[in-house]
């Protein structure tokens, strides 16, 4: 009988507090954990605590994450970068006053001011997709990654036949902001762009959220979702191709949501 494989782990630290490289032995392989997630796995310990590098690690990404909940995304920095694209650009804000009220009072942030409801009447608009981008939980998220997003969403668009809307930059916004947006402009489809919550191994993740024919009162459950697209997480492009998917397959289904795949699946097997 054959014996079986064993896995032993050994973590430690050396003189100086820093945690010594964790391999993971399966028979002949070595697994270097720390390599295959950015999660905080083999910290390695010293004393009775974590190495001081560890610590300081902690206490840095902690800070990170505080900064992007509580700072605001630059608005007029994503506005001049939207123009140079060529893309026209309108900014919204929802009924939360301030980020302390946004961050107690979700029902405020999905939905939109009077003021902004009067800006998107004032658009000329019969376009198929409006994309929002909105601050979200992460300022840092969108400052980094919304605008190389939009513009290679934008440059797939035309492939499948469909025209883009002005670019709707909301403040203080929830997912569900998009819904009045999308209504105002008369758009059948509506790209939510947001900065997610952040952690503490990343706080730079942006999210889409795509739903086929938004408006007020929409559920969740109609809204597919793209998450971690950042450096690190899912690329860019890769972020876009699988968008213009989901569009796609809206378009052939008139669904989206929690229904999409089973309802795309009946059709490409003919039934």
């Amino acid at each position: 009988m054959s014996k079986p494989e064993t896995i032993s782990t050994t973590i430690s630290a050396d003189v100086s507090g820093t945690a010594v490289p964790v391999e993971t032995k399966i028979g002949e392989r070595h697994l270097d954990l720390k390599a295959m997630t950015d999660a905080r796995v083999s910290l390695g310990r010293f004393g009775s605590g974590l190495p001081t590098k560890a610590q300081l690690s902690f206490l840095l990404d902690h800070a990170r994450a505080r900064e992007a909940v509580w700072t605001a995304a630059d608005g007029e920095g994503l506005q001049s970068r939207f123009a140079a694209l060529g893309l026209g650009v309108v900014a919204v804000e929802s009924l939360a006053p301030e980020r302390s009220v946004y961050v107690r009072r979700p029902d405020l942030g999905r939905q939109i001011s009077e003021r902004s409801q009067a800006a998107l009447g004032e658009v000329t608009s019969t376009a198929d997709v409006v994309i929002v981008v909105a601050d979200g939980l992460s300022s840092s998220a969108v400052d980094i990654n919304a605008v190389p997003l939009v513009e290679a969403i934008a440059t797939r668009l035309g492939a499948i036949g469909l025209s883009l809307a002005p670019v709707v930059i909301a403040a203080q916004a929830r997912v569900a902001l998009a819904d009045p947006v999308a209504e105002a402009l008369g758009a059948k489809i509506s790209i939510m762009l947001i900065g997610e919550r952040p952690g503490l191994s990343a706080a730079d993740s942006l999210g889409a959220y795509i739903t086929f024919g938004p408006k007020s009162g929409t559920p969740d459950s109609r809204r597919n979702c793209i998450s971690n697209i950042r450096d690190g997480g899912m690329a860019i492009p890769v972020a876009a191709d699988a968008i213009v998917a989901l569009l796609r397959d809206m378009l052939r289904t008139g669904i989206s949501g929690v229904a999409l795949k089973d309802a795309a699946a009946r059709l490409g097997d003919g039934r």
